[in-house]
């Protein structure tokens, strides 16, 4: 990573402007055209430098919703049931824990009802209990990390 790559995800992590051309814009506050931008971002992902880079929307406010759900997988199925796990579109993002509750992965849907759904959806597939627990109140913690 160099210092225009620091600095690419210093800038991005206060978030882009919603503009028509946002990459333009922050490459202007970077001194750097909107291509090397673009280019520079597509490198940190597939260097594994940044795992996502993407918006954040506030499902509920768009009418869907977030669930944060739990699983008990045998340490010789997690690697295919995680793979079960990742094959759903809805799955944001997931995490290994090393706890008896071993997969941890948030749901992001347009309807709150497919919450239950996919669940028991993956629950089908994998053979594993899903434990779903639902956001009940948000909490904002602003974190940035200089690099």
């Amino acid at each position: 990573m160099d210092d225009l790559d620091r600095r690419i995800i210093n800038l991005l992590q206060g978030g882009m402007a919603v503009s028509e051309r946002p990459y333009a814009e922050a490459a202007g506050r970077l001194g750097i055209d909107e291509q090397t931008l673009i280019d520079r971002i597509g490198s940190l992902l597939e260097r594994g430098l940044l795992s996502r880079f993407g918006p954040l929307y506030q499902a509920e406010r768009l009418g869907g919703a977030f669930s944060l759900v739990a699983m008990q997988v045998p340490g010789e199925e997690v690697e295919r049931v995680a793979e079960i796990v990742n094959g759903f579109d809805e799955v944001a993002h997931n995490y290994l824990r090393d706890h008896r509750f071993n997969i941890w992965y948030v749901l992001a849907v347009d309807d709150p009802a497919e919450i239950a759904r996919v669940n028991a959806e993956i629950e089908r597939r994998t053979g594993h209990r899903t434990y779903d627990m639902p956001k009940l109140e948000e909490f904002y913690v602003g974190l940035r990390l200089a690099v």
